[in-house]
């Protein structure tokens, strides 16, 4: 059967599926002999594909890695840096990263700290990044002064970022100190660039810190007495990765779904 190139190579583990749009786009992707352009279509059985002139063979796919990294500042969440920056992927044993096709799935920015997964399950990559997957992801935030309660309450019903009103998040406060800074709480179920710097910038309010604890189920520090240090990795349990595919299967029914009912109503 016929699949779309970068599914395929999500799929094999070779990149995320955003990653190998990027190859494909670079022309590092080649097919049966000429250079893939997006949108082409190949049999895994069949075809020849090959990326940065390696053959890419579906009976090599890596075993399916699930990881857990608290990432330090002054790392990048990206699998290389054009400016020769620490990379997520430098803190990791080469055993992990060397032809395992490993990647993050999303992102923090370099200022940031905690709870980033990386993986080469492609599939799950897509279902945690996309924007129509409504992903929970909470974070600890210092703040710049005592933010009121209305700025607070119209963060949590969406401000305007760009043209756009973001989605509703949960925002609680968690500490203050006198009047100088706020640790609040945020949970957001999407992902815009700098989402909470922006809007904590927009409202009078800069950010001090940010610090994400969980992503979906997955905690960052679940247990005191076992907690992950910065710069450090853990592989997530078994629990933790049926949590996530479970979570992914129903979200792809739901997508199914939908897209179901569209084609009925349109015909």
């Amino acid at each position: 059967m016929e699949e779309r190139l970068q599914k395929l190579l999500s799929h094999w583990g070779i990149a995320s599926r955003r990653r190998a749009e990027e190859l494909i786009r670079q022309g590092r992707v080649s097919l049966n002999g000429s250079t893939a352009e997006l949108g082409a279509k190949a049999h895994p059985g069949r075809d020849r594909i090959l990326v940065d002139g390696r053959v890419v063979n579906p009976e090599q796919e890596p075993q399916r890695l699930y990881i857990l990294l608290n990432k330090p500042a002054g790392v990048v969440s990206t699998c290389r840096d054009t400016h020769g920056r620490p990379t997520v992927l430098s803190l990791l044993p080469p055993q992990l990263t060397q032809g395992q096709g490993l990647h993050p799935i999303g992102r923090l920015d370099a200022d940031s700290t905690g709870a980033l997964l990386l993986t080469n399950d492609g599939s799950l990559t897509y279902a945690l990044t996309h924007p129509r997957y409504h992903v929970a992801k909470t974070y600890q935030v210092w703040v710049q002064g005592s933010p009121s309660e209305v700025l607070l309450q119209q963060w949590r019903e969406g401000v305007i970022l760009d043209q756009r009103k973001t989605l509703p998040a949960h925002v609680q406060v968690k500490n203050r100190d006198d009047q100088r800074r706020t640790q609040l709480e945020v949970v957001l179920t999407e992902g815009r660039n700098r989402q909470i710097r922006r809007i904590a910038k927009q409202l009078g309010h800069p950010v001090e810190t940010l610090h994400r604890t969980k992503i979906g189920s997955v905690q960052l520090n679940s247990d005191q007495d076992n907690a992950l240090p910065p710069g450090c990795h853990r592989c997530l349990t078994k629990s933790e990765i049926n949590a996530l595919q479970s979570w992914q299967t129903q979200l792809t029914l739901k997508s199914v779904g939908v897209r179901s009912k569209l084609k009925e109503h349109s015909g």
